[in-house]
């Protein structure tokens, strides 16, 4: 991010935040007040509307005062229901998507994104995948094999021969990752979940 102070034509490249520049006498500004963007509303304030708690958390993920306390309203303009951030606006929002997604295995078409129709395979559910362990390792064993998905996994899966022909490694704890956040998952669905309301990736992985 970049700012430019405007009596000395002088730049600052802050990366991430944004430094507020007063100036202080006609050669040289001085910084003032320190900035960011609030993780649920998006507004960039100042320093002083973060409590010490949230601004320590860093950029990305401090919420401002109001949105901590839930002052600020948001508003699904379908069914006019109102929400005290905008994550919980996010998920209502996949209540009014279309339901057109097919389970890949299955191909029961009644989901509103990927991470629903996965959620449904994990939940050992599927008729095309019974149990949750088997159901867990499948698609652990899908996403390895899925060029795609090598930047959302945690460690590469190694393929093992024996008697029975090749396999998988069992599945860790913590497979799959979003890199710029830094999180890890246990599930497929927490991940797509995770794309879908944070970086608005809805059906990232394709089948």
């Amino acid at each position: 991010m970049k700012v430019e102070s405007k009596d000395t034509k002088q730049s600052f490249k802050i990366p991430g935040e944004l430094l507020l520049v007063r100036k202080f006498d006609n050669l040289y500004p001085s910084i003032s007040i320190m900035g960011r963007e609030c993780a649920a509303c998006d507004d960039f304030l100042s320093s002083d509307s973060f409590s010490r708690t949230q601004w320590a958390k860093g950029y990305g993920y401090s919420r401002c005062r109001d949105c901590v306390n839930g002052v600020i309203v948001y508003q699904c303009h379908q069914c006019a229901r109102s929400f005290n951030s905008s994550n919980q606006l996010n998920m209502h929002m996949q209540v009014h998507r279309q339901k057109n997604v097919s389970c890949p295995v299955c191909g029961d078409t009644r989901f509103g994104s990927s991470a629903n129709a996965v959620q449904h395979v994990e939940s050992g559910y599927c008729t095309g995948c019974t149990g949750q362990d088997n159901a867990r390792q499948q698609i652990y064993e899908f996403s390895s094999g899925k060029g795609a998905m090598r930047n959302y996994m945690t460690e590469t899966a190694r393929l093992t021969y024996g008697d029975h022909g090749a396999s998988y490694d069992a599945v860790p704890d913590y497979p799959y990752c979003c890199r710029p956040c830094n999180k890890q998952f246990r599930n497929m669905s927490q991940l797509l979940q995770h794309q879908d309301n944070k970086h608005s990736r809805n059906n990232m992985l394709t089948y």
